[in-house]
């Protein structure tokens, strides 16, 4: 049983041929998705696809990239759009970007910390998007989980080794992307290999980054079959022994799903 925990299945070309996407995604073993929100205005879309497919889950949060346009958006907004639906199992994406900056420094920071406040009264996971903003992205969680502890997710994690196991010792869990399979990511692979398995979790962040030997092509759920075999001989395991670990650490991380 394989998880993509996080994913865009309301973003084009998933979105218009979405049954079919989902289909080739069980057919290959991928049991379950995590559709990941990244804006306010586009949530119902989310509530729409979990209502209508079984396998694939939600969660409610605003990008980084949108903080601009949710600078007043506070925890109790945050946490009436979870409680919209069951299946609403994490919050986020959420975090920081200073590469693009499309958003100035502080409306992130502001944004990021309301879903955090969020994560602590729900006792859900906080899906952490992080990108040139290491330093920034840890002290904040750092802070928060000293004043009360709370769940956390990395996702498509690209960052430093030294960054990686600091998470990991604040109790984070770690997701790999397609960008661990390119041939440019030798120092984020030897990281993903020397992490501990009980804290990885795989995903596709389809449609982008699409694993070798499909780069280059719109991503999609069931392609995480080649960073899930990447990874597994990396860490000389069987395929099938290391997607149940990753599966098992879903579940340890999102509780079990129905």
């Amino acid at each position: 049983m394989i998880i993509d925990s996080h994913c865009h299945l309301t973003y084009e070309p998933m979105s218009k041929s979405l049954t079919e996407t989902i289909n080739r995604a069980n057919k290959d073993g991928v049991k379950y998705m995590l559709t990941i929100s990244t804006e306010d205005k586009s949530f119902d879309k989310i509530i729409k696809i979990i209502s209508e497919h079984k396998s694939v889950y939600g969660t409610y949060g605003i990008h980084p990239h949108e903080a601009k346009f949710h600078q007043n958006i506070k925890i109790s907004h945050i946490i009436k759009k979870i409680d919209l639906n069951k299946k609403i199992i994490g919050i986020g994406e959420t975090g920081l970007d200073f590469y693009y900056n499309h958003s100035e420094k502080n409306d992130q920071i502001s944004c990021f910390e309301e879903h955090i406040y969020a994560a602590q009264k729900k006792n859900l996971p906080l899906i952490v998007h992080t990108r040139s903003a290491e330093k920034e992205t840890f002290e904040i969680l750092q802070k928060h989980v000293k004043k009360k502890d709370f769940k956390i997710l990395i996702h498509c994690f690209t960052g430093t080794r030294e960054f990686a196991f600091k998470l990991i010792d604040l109790g984070a869990y770690i997701s790999a992307s397609g960008v661990v399979t390119f041939k440019n990511s030798h120092d984020l692979a030897n990281t993903f290999k020397d992490l501990p398995n009980n804290k990885i979790l795989v995903e596709t962040d389809a449609p982008y980054l699409a694993p070798v030997p499909l780069r280059g092509k719109p991503n999609e759920p069931s392609y995480i079959i080649h960073t899930v075999k990447f990874l597994s001989e990396l860490k000389k395991l069987s395929f099938d022994e290391f997607s149940n670990i990753t599966s098992n650490n879903f579940f340890n991380l999102f509780g079990k799903l129905n």
